[in-house]
């Protein structure tokens, strides 16, 4: 039974992330963002890490590769909850037999499949526009963990905001908070430069981790010197992203339960009525 339930999720996810590949606005949203990013990796690739002669762009976009494993991770899956929600499909795997566990089975290959999607369309131009990337035999084994334990940090906080939110509507109170962390967690400018109260803030988040152990695989081992530490922190990195992992993990079921027994048909055709009335305005 558990098998079928994990072949079922994985095909729905899979036809999920084909259909993204197919529809004009899921594919502007692959490219509109990634050619933004790439645009302001452009124009910084002539200034410098402070303190060395490393381009900031190239550090930048490697941090960035952190940054979209946490925006997949938090808003992708927040995003997708409140749109199944909005239109019915939650309340229809609610209603199927192991629904939904196959639900959240297929919404984590979508998400998987967007970040990977996603991180390649960075990389392959980013390679081009910017230079000093390079990855080491020790940088693959450091990606092995620190891309599927920060989506396992993020995608269960994501999935508890879109159980708070009940529409599309209410996003700007989850981006405005998560464009402010990615502000102050060294993504765009490096975290040593900020004061020292904003530095421990940033690092309270796995933006800051995950964008650290980013730049630890793709930038060379002398960049580790202008870090925080002077180092490259894997093991708070670890430590860290098992937090959130954890934190995630015992919040995100009875959120999702406690939303789940909230679905009804009567709730979804009220939620209708409120956007059609909204859209009318």
């Amino acid at each position: 039974m558990r098998l079928s339930i994990l072949r079922s999720g994985v095909a729905r996810g899979g036809i999920e992330l084909r259909q993204t590949l197919t529809t004009w606005s899921d594919l502007f949203a692959y490219i509109f963002p990634t050619i933004l990013l790439l645009g302001a990796i452009f124009f910084m690739r002539n200034a410098h890490v402070p303190g060395t002669n490393f381009s900031l762009g190239t550090q930048s976009l490697t941090s960035s590769f952190g940054m979209s494993i946490a925006f997949g991770g938090l808003m992708t899956v927040a995003q997708l909850l409140i749109a199944d929600r909005e239109d019915g499909t939650l309340l229809r795997a609610k209603a199927t037999p192991n629904g939904m566990m196959g639900y959240l089975i297929g919404k984590t290959v979508l998400v998987g499949g967007m970040l990977l999607i996603s991180f390649l369309l960075q990389l392959i131009p980013g390679v081009f526009v910017v230079h000093g990337l390079h990855v080491t035999a020790t940088g693959w084994l450091i990606l092995l963990w620190l891309v599927p334990l920060g989506l396992i940090a993020t995608m269960p906080i994501g999935a508890v905001f879109g159980s708070l939110f009940e529409n599309s509507r209410n996003m700007a109170l989850l981006i405005l908070p998560i464009i402010g962390l990615v502000a102050i967690s060294g993504v765009f400018y490096p975290i040593t430069a900020m004061p020292g109260w904003v530095q421990a803030v940033g690092q309270c988040f796995p933006i800051y981790w995950l964008g650290l152990g980013m730049r630890s695989v793709f930038l060379p081992s002398s960049l580790a010197g202008v870090e925080l530490g002077h180092s490259w922190r894997h093991w708070e990195t670890l430590g860290m992203l098992v937090f959130w992992a954890v934190v995630g993990l015992t919040l995100a079921p009875s959120f999702l339960r406690r939303m789940a027994r909230r679905e009804s048909g009567s709730a979804v055709e009220a939620r209708r009525q409120r956007a059609m009335v909204a859209m009318g305005r």
